[in-house]
This record gives C-alpha cells, sequence and structure tokens, in this order.
C-alpha cells in the first residue's frame, strides 16, 4: 500500500474503502452483505488500508454501527471517517451529531468529521464554530468538507481558522472536474482531494453494456447506466482494457491508477466483496506510463455521456419499462 505524502496523526492510504453500501439495501448487494462487510474490512486491514470513509446517512447509521464493529481493537489503528449531513447545522447541531456518530462508530475521537455536501442557507461560519469546538475537545481530529468548490472550500478554512484537511468530491475518468482546481490547490496547500465513485459506480469496471445492465437501485438512477451511454463509452473501455493488459490487470484498477496518480488524492472505492476490496487495493502499486496516462485522458475527454434533464426522461423509461 502506498500513502498520502502529508504529516498527518495517522498515515492515510492512498486506497481507502467506502462504505455507503453497509445497511444500505439500495445497492443490492442481498441480505448475506452484512456479514460480509465484516470479512470486507479486516481484509482491508490486512492489505494496509487506513482511510475507512463512513456517514452518518448511510442506511441511517447503520454502515458506522457495520463498520465500527468490523474494526474493533483495530479502530485507534486507522483513521475512521464520518460526515454531518449538513440539514441544520448550526454549532450545536454539529457538536450533538458528532457525539452520536462517535458512539455508533465506538470510538473516542473521529479522526476526519466532514460536511456531507454545502449548505446553501446555513454558512460555514456556524458549521466550523461546531467543528472547532469539537476540535478543541478533543473529539474531533481533522475536518473535512465534501462536494464543495473551491471557493468555498477555502472559505471553510478561513472560517474554522485551522485547516480543513480533504474535500471528498465526486472524481472519476468520466468525471474529471476536480482536476480544474481542486486538485490543483490541495498539491499547493499540502491538502487532499477523495475521490469517490472513482469507478463511476462501477461504469469503469468494464462488466456492463447496452445489452447487460446492472441492477440496484443506485446504479438504475445513475445515467451513465442507460444503453446509450454505455455504447458511448465503448472507445473508453476499450483503451482501459488495453492498459490493463500491459499491466496484467483489470479497468477497474487501471481507472484507480489513473487518479491516484495524482499525489494529494485518495480514492475509496466500495467493494461487495474480499476479492473486489483485494483488486482495489493492489491497484495503488500500479505505475502508469505518461503515454498511457495520456491516452486514458484523451479517451476521457471525448466521452460524450447523456446527462442532466436530457436524461431525466430516458431514466425514467429504463426504471418503469415504458
Amino acid at each position: 500500500m502506498r500513502f498520502v505524502p502529508l504529516d498527518t496523526p495517522k498515515s492515510i492510504s492512498k486506497i481507502g474503502l467506502g462504505t455507503w453500501q453497509f445497511g444500505s439495501k439500495e445497492w443490492g448487494y442481498g441480505a448475506d452483505y452484512e456479514r460480509r462487510a465484516g470479512d470486507i474490512v479486516r481484509r482491508a486491514l490486512d492489505l494496509g488500508v487506513t482511510l475507512f470513509d463512513t456517514a452518518e446517512l448511510y442506511g441511517f447509521g447503520r454502515s458506522e454501527r457495520i463498520l465500527g464493529a468490523a474494526l474493533g481493537d483495530d479502530r485507534a489503528k486507522v483513521v475512521v471517517a464520518s460526515k454531518i449531513f449538513p440539514v441544520l447545522p448550526i454549532a450545536p447541531v454539529v457538536q450533538q451529531r458528532a457525539v452520536a456518530s462517535a458512539a455508533r462508530l465506538g470510538v473516542s475521537s473521529i479522526d476526519l468529521y466532514q460536511v456531507h455536501q454545502p449548505n446553501p442557507v446555513v454558512a460555514d461560519t456556524t458549521t466550523m464554530r461546531g467543528m472547532r469546538a469539537l476540535q478543541d475537545v478533543g473529539l474531533v481530529g481533522e475536518v473535512g468538507v465534501s462536494n464543495y468548490n473551491l471557493r468555498r472550500w477555502r472559505f471553510a478554512e478561513a472560517a474554522l481558522g485551522r485547516r480543513v484537511l480533504s474535500n471528498q468530491v465526486r472524481y472519476s475518468l468520466v468525471d474529471r472536474g476536480p482536476e480544474e482546481d481542486l486538485i490543483p490547490y490541495a498539491e499547493q496547500a499540502g491538502r487532499i482531494v477523495i475521490a469517490y465513485s472513482p469507478l463511476a459506480q462501477g461504469f469503469l469496471s468494464g462488466r456492463y453494456d447496452a445489452r447487460n445492465p446492472p441492477g440496484g437501485a443506485v446504479r438504475r438512477a445513475n445515467p451513465y447506466f442507460l444503453p446509450e451511454n454505455l455504447d458511448r463509452g465503448t472507445a473508453l473501455i476499450a483503451t482501459l482494457r488495453e492498459v490493463a493488459g500491459a499491466h496484467d490487470a483489470t479497468p477497474s484498477q487501471i481507472a484507480l491508477a489513473y487518479l491516484l496518480r495524482h499525489p494529494n488524492v485518495v480514492a475509496i472505492p466500495g467493494a461487495s466483496s474480499v476479492e473486489q476490496l483485494e483488486r482495489n487495493a493492489a491497484a495503488a502499486e500500479i505505475d502508469l506510463t505518461d503515454d498511457e496516462y495520456a491516452a486514458l485522458s484523451t479517451e476521457a475527454r471525448q466521452f460524450r455521456p447523456i446527462t442532466g434533464l436530457a436524461a431525466v426522461p430516458k431514466l425514467v423509461r429504463a426504471r418503469t419499462g415504458r
């Protein structure tokens, strides 16, 4: 395993484990998945994974409970990250919700506590006042944000009066917006971009096509899995397979290696099995050549999916069969 080259109390692995799917039936992983989730966490520990990301919203607290139980006595050795869903993120509420998350996780301190998304009404001034109080009493180690643009990330830092260590954003070969400003800022300021959905919920795995779409409510709601978009992604998947062949790897591993080429980027893919977790962790050891990186970037730029409002009628038809 490789680690982010930053001065943090605990080393942060370049591949972490995202746990949205723990306790969340909408992924369609079946009734046995909760037991497998424990096996996945324990194998991640064996492989040197040190970042485990959850949120109070995931399974309405079940993900935090499952993760905490699976980590057991190793909780103090790793970076446990959770998130507050900012319905009313004023300082007293932020403090109360952190206490509740810590109790579900079974920890005395949350290593990284993040604001799940920016609140359009409540300013970060009061939210960060709550975060600062949590740091002062030792209930929170580092503060992070999620889905923030650069301007708001920097404002949150000013409001906290300390570093906001990380910004967790959607980042993959088909969602490359963070490369414009968030990643350069992280590298310049000594911060971290945490890439969620780094495989575009499996779109980049090469497992799916227009004749073999995925199941599960989460993926069915993702416009990337519309038949038209699966067809449009054929050239990108072919390039991923070509590069994968040169490294004796899988397309998913190459898609992760593309992100990890940036020193201050961490990826937190989920895993449906121990085997998938092992493949994800191994991606941290893959070094792409400049030509391979350029080829992937070129194909990613040429991928033009149907998204936004234009995708809504097609998603409705895909869900209803009409």
